[in-house]
């Protein structure tokens, strides 16, 4: 037998188990090996039988007594009477026939199992029973819980991981030795046999500690390696011109922020030289990014290179034309500016993707569209891609694969990810911070508003209605659902429409609605159609409306902090002050979260926060950046995700060879898959 032998061959693992293991993803010994455990139950506390109190309970005892009965039909009890030095207590089984006559008296046995009331009376219900003189596999220990399913539970799978321990103790180390011992790193078979059989605490935090390191040392590994082969391509080099930059800065009507300057001066260093730049600039809500865009991208056109311009939607590209078409005016190159989308008819894409083949110098701004076959641009030199988790890797790919050369890339996004975060998923990018916001800009009012003051704020949005602002209402749910107690955007419109504000023009706009559609109403909004959009998370990301000024968002509680910081980034985008209201779904004291984004205007401390009180999946939930496979690690632990780091790049100094260690290059390679851009 071996690793990849399958789970049947194991023993105690019969056809029908290995049917069931197998719905869980677990087809040869290794699966079962590497199956996480998704929590534990500690059962290491032997305590005495005069001491117990409700709760998990492990004791070391005697059995008497145990007999088996069939109450009614198709219910089978057996009782038991356990004993230790100190007291005796009554074990209770349902529908285990077996284990009356499979417990020996006068033999030590480890019971583990939930005390409590049962049949009005204080017993053991269904414990595990274990000999003292054997390896206890289902009590007095640290017990995983597996993921399970119908008819397999954890005590199966941890008998099935116990068959394959010869197997665990056996395994292979990935990471090279050097490494091992300069972290203090568990050996991989130690650490994943103390993952599924953890002696103490500390054993499994130091199992979870060497499976989490190698993860992020893994994809650490992988993304520095892309960027090392990236600084090997060819990229045409883009010389910078003080006099454009000069010009472009001097008929801006507002003044550049020092970390605009910082942006786009790390921008033009980069594309400089001859290898591409992949720089992900991370810029808060309303930062300026597409300032520093349109800067990036003048350095190009005036060097007669094409550039792209990436977005999520036809919307937003539209939105993205004509503010580019604005910023260019003053230096005769707005009629550079071409648009792409799906919209548009079959002579316009054709005259268009004619002109993207012959003529240098454009900026070609588009959706996914641009991604089609016939799409051929003369020289693309610069790929800037707005909301860049937005879309896949394999678009990405596709895109950059349409220059001759590597072109440079731009990645920008407006959700603010914490350091530990952006490190692991974004290591081949180099990554600048806009965290300052345009002079004009005022803070945007937050307030948590309990159910009852509704009616106060549907008259401050009719306030503001009434000198000819916007508003926007955000709900969590498109319609009404029995499991989730929260608003529904369908509800809410017609709530809206029928009642408190039934004179304002109002809107509604949801993910189950055709791309057409959704493009449709938020042009409405833009042209001052509606006066109220009611709307879930689509409007997140990007779609500016200068004129909205106030926002009701619905059951807050349903979203992540970064998520309300973002959509509380769609009101107060000019000289008007904006208002959000968090209503919350009950008058019970909101939340630290809710709080937190009612005092702080920070989209990053509230990114750390959300990462600590939530997890990864708050932020990273959002990202699709594709399998990263990060199942044990936690991405809130920067001091591991620092070390693996910097262990990566030493390793990658000291020009070990990768090809020596088969399983870790494995790895590697099908990371890059994930992380290559070119």
């Amino acid at each position: 037998m071996t690793l990849q032998s399958s789970v049947e061959e194991l023993n105690g693992v019969g056809p029908q188990l290995a049917k069931k293991l197998q719905i869980l993803g677990i087809s040869t010994v290794f699966d079962l090996i590497d199956y996480i455990p998704r929590r534990y139950d500690d059962y290491s506390d032997i305590q005495m039988i005069s001491q117990i109190k409700p709760g998990l309970v492990t004791l070391r005892v005697v059995i008497k007594q145990a007999k088996g009965r069939y109450v009614r039909r198709g219910l089978h009890i057996t009782e038991a009477v356990a004993s230790d030095a100190t007291s005796s207590i009554k074990l209770v089984w349902f529908n285990q026939p077996y284990r009356a006559t499979g417990l020996k008296s006068n033999e030590e046995y480890f019971i583990s199992g939930e005390f409590g009331f049962s049949g009005r009376q204080l017993n053991i219900t269904n414990p595990s029973v274990e000999s003292v003189s054997g390896f206890p596999v289902n009590t007095a220990r640290i017990l995983p819980i597996y993921r399970e399913t119908k008819g397999l539970n954890s005590k199966q799978i941890r008998k099935a991981v116990h068959s394959a321990l010869p197997f665990i103790r056996g395994l292979d180390e990935t990471l090279p030795s050097n490494l091992v011992s300069s972290q203090k790193l568990y050996s991989r078979s130690k650490a994943y046999e103390s993952l599924h059989f953890p002696e103490n605490s500390e054993d499994l935090a130091l199992a979870r500690k060497r499976l989490g390191f190698e993860e992020v040392f893994r994809l650490s590994l992988a993304s520095l390696l892309v960027k090392k082969e990236q600084e090997r391509s060819d990229a045409h080099a883009i010389i910078f011109s003080e006099v454009l930059a000069q010009s472009f800065v001097k008929h801006l009507p507002f003044d550049l922020t020092n970390g605009q300057r910082r942006a786009v001066w790390s921008v033009y260093q980069d594309i400089q030289k001859k290898h591409p730049m992949n720089r992900l600039l991370e810029g808060d809500v309303g930062s300026g990014k597409t300032v520093v865009a349109a800067m990036s991208a003048v350095m190009a056109l005036e060097k007669g290179f094409q550039v792209a311009l990436l977005a999520p939607t036809a919307l937003l590209a539209r939105q993205h034309a004509d503010t580019l078409s604005t910023l260019l005016e003053p230096l005769g190159m707005s009629e550079r500016v071409q648009l792409l989308v799906g919209s548009m008819n079959a002579k316009q894409k054709a005259n268009l993707k004619k002109a993207i083949r012959e003529q240098s110098g454009t900026l070609l701004i588009g959706t996914h569209a641009i991604l089609e076959a016939d799409v051929t641009p003369k020289n693309m030199a610069l790929i800037i891609v707005d909301e860049q988790h937005r879309f896949g890797v394999e678009q990405r790919k596709k895109l950059m694969k349409k220059a001759k050369l590597v072109p440079h890339v731009l990645s920008m996004t407006a959700t603010p990810i914490p350091r530990s975060l952006a490190l692991t998923l974004y290591g081949e990018m180099d990554v600048t911070l806009l965290t300052e916001k345009p002079g004009n800009r005022k803070p945007i009012k937050t307030t948590l508003v309990p159910p009852t003051d509704r009616k106060k704020i549907y008259e401050s949005i009719k306030e503001q209605l009434s000198v000819g602002r916007q508003a926007f209402v955000v709900c969590p749910l498109v319609r009404d659902s029995d499991l989730l107690p929260a608003k529904s955007a369908e509800e809410t419109y017609e709530t809206l429409r029928k009642g408190p504000i039934k004179q304002q023009i109002v809107g509604l706009l949801h993910g189950k609605m055709k791309p057409a559609e959704k493009d449709a109403v938020m042009q409405k909004f833009l042209n001052k159609e509606l006066d109220i959009l009611v709307s879930t998370t689509v409007i997140e990301v990007g779609v500016d409306v200068p004129n909205a000024s106030v926002m009701l968002v619905e059951s807050p509680e349903r979203f992540g902090l970064a998520q309300l910081h973002q959509l509380r980034g769609r009101v107060g985008r000019s000289e008007h002050q904006g208002h959000c209201y968090l209503m919350l779904s009950d008058s019970h004291q909101p939340s630290r979260r809710l709080r937190a984004v009612e005092s702080s205007q920070d989209g990053f401390k509230l990114a750390e926060l959300d990462l600590e009180i939530r997890g990864p999946g708050a932020i990273y939930g959002t990202l699709q950046h594709g399998d990263l496979d990060l199942r044990i690690a936690k991405l809130s632990d920067v001091q591991l995700i620092n070390s693996a780091r910097k262990a990566a790049q030493e390793f990658i100094d000291s020009r070990q060879n990768l090809l020596d260690y088969h399983e870790l290059h494995q790895h590697i390679t099908q990371l890059q898959k994930v992380t290559q851009l070119n």
